[in-house]
C-alpha cells in the first residue's frame, strides 16, 4: 500500500509547455488530473496566476503543487512589502527553486516533489521563462521547455522540428496548441482540455480555453 502510494504521488501525469517568442512568452497545459490509472478531474486549471505579472504551471501531485503555489504567492508579497519594489521574474524563479530544493531535503515520509514552469513580465516590459526541475535546479529557458510532464516526449519531439527562433507570440500560440493536442493524443495522463496564455509587455492573457470532446462514429 505504502509503495503504491509513493509511486502514484511521484507521477507527473500532465502536459506543460513554455515557448519563448520574439515579443513574449507562450505557456500552455492540459486539464486532466489522474491518480494512478484513475481519472479524477477533467477540468483542472494547471496554469495559475501568482499575481498580476507572474504565472506558473506545475507537474507532480496536486497537493504539493497547491501548497507550493500558496507559499510562493505569500513569499513574493512579503518580499514586495519589505523592499517596497516588485521582484523580478528571475528573483521569483530563484525563490521558488530554493523552496522546492528545501522541501525535498527536509526529512519526511513523503517529500514534496514538484516541477515548475514560471513566467512573467518585468517592470521594463521584458518577459522571461524559467524551468525548475523537481529537485530544485533552475534554468532560464531560451527556446522552449515542457519540464518533467508526462507529455514531455511528445511535446519536445514536435517542437524540435517546428520551433523557430524569432517566432511571434501569435505563431507561438498555434504551436503550443498543436503540441498540446499531439501530447493529449498519445499520453494517457494528459487530455480533456487545453489552456494557453500569452505573457507580454501588455500583461498576462488567456488566449485559448478549449475542451477536448470525444467523437463517436
Amino acid at each position: 500500500m505504502e509503495t503504491e502510494l509513493q509511486k502514484n504521488a511521484l507521477k507527473s501525469s500532465t502536459s506543460l509547455i513554455g515557448i519563448i517568442c520574439k515579443d513574449g512568452v507562450v505557456m500552455g497545459a492540459d486539464r486532466r488530473v489522474t491518480a494512478g490509472s484513475l481519472l479524477v478531474n477533467k477540468d483542472y486549471a494547471k496554469l495559475i496566476k501568482v499575481n498580476d505579472y507572474i504565472i506558473t504551471s506545475y507537474t507532480g501531485s496536486v497537493s504539493d503543487a497547491q501548497i507550493t503555489h500558496k507559499v510562493l504567492a505569500a513569499e513574493l508579497k512579503l518580499k514586495e512589502l519589505k523592499s517596497k519594489s516588485r521582484p523580478t521574474i528571475k528573483e521569483a524563479a530563484n525563490l521558488l527553486a530554493m523552496t522546492i530544493y528545501r522541501n525535498i531535503r527536509t526529512p519526511s515520509m513523503m517529500p514534496s516533489i514538484v516541477g515548475t514552469l514560471i513566467s512573467g513580465v518585468n517592470e521594463d516590459g521584458s518577459a522571461e521563462l524559467y524551468t525548475i526541475e523537481p529537485a530544485g535546479s533552475i534554468i532560464k529557458v531560451t527556446d522552449y521547455d515542457a519540464n518533467f510532464s508526462s507529455g514531455m516526449p511528445f511535446i519536445l519531439g514536435l517542437l524540435e522540428r517546428q520551433y523557430k527562433k524569432n517566432l511571434s507570440v501569435v505563431e507561438g500560440v498555434e504551436l503550443a496548441k498543436e503540441a498540446l493536442m499531439s501530447s493529449t493524443q498519445r499520453d494517457v495522463g494528459s487530455g480533456n482540455g487545453i489552456d494557453v496564455f500569452t505573457i507580454t509587455k501588455d500583461g498576462i492573457k488567456q488566449v485559448i480555453s478549449e475542451e477536448i470532446v470525444a467523437e463517436y462514429r
